[in-house]
């Protein structure tokens, strides 16, 4: 069973305890998989939550912040 597969399985279950309790039921083979597309799914979506708050500018903050600290000279090269 692939993830998709398993996952559609899981979303037949409605509360958290059900998801839970049919997860330890998987196969080894199935968890892994699972697990391999869940973190997938997490990175993809930190990935598009980091291009979008860097689109509106919430993330300038933190380039004033290191420019401020080279500026003062409170950094140094990583290399």
């Amino acid at each position: 069973m692939d993830a998709q597969s398993v996952w559609s399985y899981l979303c037949s279950v409605t509360t958290l305890e059900e998801i839970e309790a049919a997860i330890v039921k998987l196969p080894k083979e199935d968890f892994e998989s699972l697990s391999a597309w869940i973190i997938q799914k997490y990175q993809t979506d930190w990935d598009r939550q980091i291009e979008e708050d860097s689109e509106l500018g919430v993330l300038d903050f933190l380039i004033r912040e290191i420019s401020d600290e080279i500026g003062q000279g409170r950094t140094r090269p990583l290399d």
